[in-house]
């Protein structure tokens, strides 16, 4: 097995919680012209065999996250990156695009100075993405990441659940396609008591969502298909601005342990095309955990609307992944 001669090294970090591990350099190069194309020839071949050393068990878990750093579109953009997650690689991921935003200041890649605000721009499958950090005395205060324009792709839109009734759900774009509706009209919590079933709703709104003409990109076919549920309720804020809890269940179950990035983005659209988020105000945008990302949109597109996802990522490790030959778990596996 081809893996058995990598040696590995990942910087790790999290934004509000959710992991991310960010490969800064890789084993052999994916063919193609940009990020997008990059995308599709990963999910074959040497670039899936990686994914799935660093997702699965033991070197990961069901819920981990990551990206591979490849070559910008053009000289436009520092880098691209291409997103993973247990079950293959995704359009967009805004947490991640913060964790990134951090490791290239940290890491010197992206000069900053020590006060003040460093664009870092990033190649993503959906587009062209930046983070803006902000650092004060040399240390970085927060991270924005400021997405492609996202919109409502369609409004109440009537899903059948095995257990969960009829429901209706908003399908919204923001760099990936989510389904997006209250909690409690499934009878739930966004609580880690209801996680169970809040992961269980998530799969049966995306299967049944399948095959649905909202589930399909207006341009880009390889852009198609529902990535993820978001569940939203109401919540309190203490700076007396609009604010909402959410879980974003993407993938085949997959649990956002931060308020998701890119679902922060929709959330906005779907606030500001309904008239709930005022023009100019911001959203607080809590997790099941309780960490908080604050987002407001920053201009007007024809496509729709660019918002600002406020946040913070950390490192947590450094690490170096090897497969042993001997190993007879091999490339893993994911116990959920």
């Amino acid at each position: 097995m081809e893996a058995m001669g990598w040696t590995i090294n990942t910087v790790d970090y999290h934004t509000a919680g959710e992991p991310f591990r960010i490969v800064p350099q890789l084993p052999f190069e994916i063919a193609g012209d940009n990020v997008l194309a990059k995308r599709v020839n990963a999910a074959t071949g040497p670039a899936d065999t990686l994914r799935r050393l660093l997702v699965n068990e033991p070197r990961g878990h069901a819920d981990m996250y990551g990206g591979f750093i490849v070559p910008p579109n053009d000289p436009g953009a520092h880098f691209g990156v291409l997103f993973w997650h247990k079950d293959g690689f995704s359009t967009a991921c805004g947490h991640g695009t913060i964790a990134l935003g951090a490791w290239a200041v940290r890491s010197g890649l992206v000069p900053a100075p020590d006060d003040g605000v460093t664009e870092v721009v990033i190649d993503v499958p959906s587009g062209r993405v930046t983070a803006q950090v902000t650092t004060l005395a040399g240390f970085i205060e927060s991270v924005t990441f400021c997405n492609v324009p996202s919109y409502v792709a369609a409004r109440k839109i009537t899903v059948r659940t095995t257990d969960f009734g009829t429901l209706t759900v908003d399908v919204l774009w923001g760099g990936a396609l989510y389904a997006s509706l209250p909690a409690r009209a499934a009878g739930l919590r966004i609580t880690p008591s209801d996680l169970n079933q809040l992961i269980e709703a998530g799969r049966q709104i995306k299967a049944a969502l399948a095959d649905h003409p909202a589930a399909r990109h207006p341009s880009e076919p390889r852009l198609d298909g529902i990535y993820g549920t978001i569940f939203h309720e109401e919540a309190e804020s203490a700076d007396g601005i609009l604010a909402q809890r959410n879980v974003t269940i993407f993938a085949d179950g997959q649990v956002d342990r931060s308020p998701c990035g890119s679902g922060t983005a929709v959330r906005v659209a779907a606030l500001d095309d309904s008239g709930e988020l005022v023009h100019g105000a911001e959203l607080a945008h809590f997790s099941i955990v309780d960490s908080r990302f604050t987002a407001s949109v920053l201009q007007r597109a024809d496509e729709g609307v660019v918002v600002g996802v406020r946040g913070n990522a950390y490192p947590v490790a450094e690490c170096t992944f090897t497969l042993d030959p001997r190993d007879e778990l091999g490339l893993g596996f994911v116990l959920r």
